[in-house]
């Protein structure tokens, strides 16, 4: 007599008898709305072309997951990207698999599928990370994001328990869920690499009032605070001593490892790389390849 799996012995007859009758449907693009407030951006960019297009020639492969609103029409759990595809495909329908779901396990479900992309935005594993530990607290866990509620059943953390599912650490999931505190403009900072994760949660203890200033100052000053001047103006705010004057004398001060900057404008560059390619990444690449060029020259100087 074989085992029972762990799903067996973890969910309901009722849940698996739902599963095992679930099957897929074609179900028209126009009666399925995305995720309310869904973390993760679908941009028009060379990989949604490129599914574009083999969406038009085989169409979608793997079905989208969603769960029927009760007004009526569907919402979309996992596929978000694939919709977009089939829009631009000028398809009428998507194939889905529909699934009984609470907005706690929609919430879970959303999260889990995107976090294994190869390129996810510091802000959307920031926000994703935020919603999906809320919904691991409302079910029956304390609420405070980013303290330490007791496990229900494990004696782990809710933050345990979510780390040993997702790609990053418990003490670097609370590092992206404070980003989520910073104001827009500075968190957009964060995405395109300007500012490093670490010094940008320094920042995100700041008053909404202060990191404004703060952006003003960088913007006018074309530079950002390394790590050790983040916790500096925290300090400074800790104190309620953080003001415009603070905060431009702590930028104007020398950084400990700071080099002389070349500096390109973003521009110029950005068409060679994916769209949110971290700005290491990038010089990385950069360096890289003018490694192999200056090789390749100097095997032409050999020849002649």
């Amino acid at each position: 007599m074989p085992l029972p799996s762990a799903a067996d012995l973890f969910s309901t007859q009722e849940e698996r008898d739902n599963e095992s009758r679930e099957s897929v449907r074609e179900i028209p693009l126009e009666e399925i709305s995305d995720f309310p407030n869904h973390p993760f951006k679908v941009k028009m960019d060379e990989s949604m072309a490129d599914m574009a297009e083999s969406v038009k020639q085989y169409g979608v492969l793997v079905p989208a997951l969603v769960r029927e609103k009760p007004e009526g029409g569907y919402e979309m759990i996992a596929g978000h990207r694939r919709k977009m595809a089939s829009e631009l495909a000028e398809k009428k329908e998507i194939p889905c698999i529909v699934r009984n779901l609470t907005d706690d396990e929609a919430i879970i479900i959303m999260v889990d599928s995107n976090l294994q992309r190869e390129q996810i935005l510091p802000s959307e594993k920031a926000f994703a990370y935020k919603m999906k530990l809320a919904a691991m607290n409302r079910q029956g866990q304390r609420t405070d994001l980013t303290s330490v509620p007791l496990g229900q059943k494990l004696g782990k953390t809710s933050r345990e328990l979510l780390a040993e599912k997702s790609p990053d650490s418990n003490t670097q999931i609370q590092r992206y869920i404070r980003l989520t505190e910073l104001i827009t403009p500075i968190l957009d900072m964060v995405d395109s690499g300007k500012i490093a994760i670490r010094p940008a949660v320094e920042l995100s203890y700041l008053p909404k009032e202060q990191q404004t200033v703060l952006l003003d100052t960088m913007q006018l000053e074309d530079c950002t605070p390394s790590h050790a001047q983040a916790i500096k103006m925290r300090k400074f705010a800790d104190e309620g001593r953080l003001n415009e004057d603070v905060i431009l004398s702590i930028l104007s001060e020398e950084k400990g490892n700071q080099k002389e900057q070349f500096r390109m404008p973003k521009e110029r560059i950005s068409k060679y790389f994916s769209p949110g390619t971290p700005a290491k990444q990038m010089e990385d690449t950069i360096v890289k390849a003018l490694e192999l060029y200056r090789k390749r020259e100097r095997g032409k100087d050999r020849e002649r």
